[in-house]
């Protein structure tokens, strides 16, 4: 799997490193990503998403339920793959 937030859609950027003598280099900034686990209460089951630090952030303010059904209106997290991340 790539290194996509399942909530917020954050994907690796291109940038420059700059030196002190402002000579410049490609370079990536990957995302802060974490693969957690999560009770989904609304299935009752546990789930496994791959987010970012601010989908964490974004999971604790509006709640669980309301982040997934937002990320699969924009086309970030696939039915398909959240019912295969299912476990019990």
């Amino acid at each position: 799997m790539s290194k996509i937030c399942q909530i917020t859609g954050k994907r690796a950027m291109v940038g420059n490193n700059v030196s002190h003598s402002l000579r410049r280099t490609k370079r990536q900034f990957k995302v802060n990503l974490f693969v957690k686990k999560f009770y989904y209460v609304e299935e009752d089951c546990w789930i496994f998403l791959k987010v970012s630090a601010a989908g964490l952030r974004i999971i604790n303010r509006i709640g669980l339920d309301a982040a997934i059904r937002k990320a699969i209106d924009k086309g970030f997290l696939d039915v398909r793959t959240l019912e295969s991340q299912v476990i019990g």
